[in-house]
C-alpha cells in the first residue's frame, strides 16, 4: 500500500503530498508522455486544454500496458511550456477533473518550463508507478 505523508512545519499542498513511500517491490518508471497522436503528430497546436487530453489519454495506455492505475503513481512531474500560474493553474485542474487524477495525490511537481521536445509541444507528464503484487 502507497503510504502519503504531509508532515507538520510545511505547508499544506493543493492535492498532492509532500511525501510518498512506496512497498518494497517493483516500480516502473514511465518515459515522459507526450501529446503524440497514433501517428507521432503533435496534438492541438497552441491548445492547452486538447494537448492535457492526449497526455491523459497516453498515460492510461501507459499505466495500464505496465499492469498500474493512476492510483499506483507514487511520482510525477508535469512540464508545462508556460510561465503563466494561470496557464500552469489550468493545466492542472485539467490533470485533477480527469480520470488520470489520483496519479497527482502522491509526490507530484508541476513546472514552466521553456520549451519540450517536439515542434509545438506544451506538455509532458513524467510517472513512476509502484507495480502491484
Amino acid at each position: 500500500m502507497i503510504e502519503k505523508l504531509n508532515p507538520p512545519g510545511v505547508h499544506e499542498t493543493a492535492g498532492y503530498s509532500h511525501v510518498t513511500i512506496s512497498p518494497a517491490g517493483r516500480l516502473a518508471h514511465l518515459a515522459g508522455q507526450c501529446p503524440l497522436d497514433l501517428a507521432g503528430t503533435v496534438v492541438g497546436p497552441g491548445d492547452f486544454d486538447a494537448q492535457t487530453d492526449q497526455v491523459i489519454a497516453n498515460c492510461l495506455t501507459v499505466l495500464a500496458a505496465a499492469g498500474a492505475k493512476p492510483a499506483d503513481v507514487v511520482r510525477s512531474i508535469i512540464y508545462v511550456v508556460s510561465p503563466d500560474s494561470a496557464v500552469l493553474g489550468g493545466v492542472w485542474q485539467r490533470l485533477m477533473d480527469s480520470d488520470l487524477a489520483p496519479a497527482f495525490g502522491t509526490a507530484s511537481t508541476l513546472l514552466g518550463v521553456a520549451s519540450l521536445g517536439y515542434r509545438g509541444q506544451l506538455i509532458e507528464i513524467d510517472l513512476t508507478a509502484a507495480l502491484p503484487d
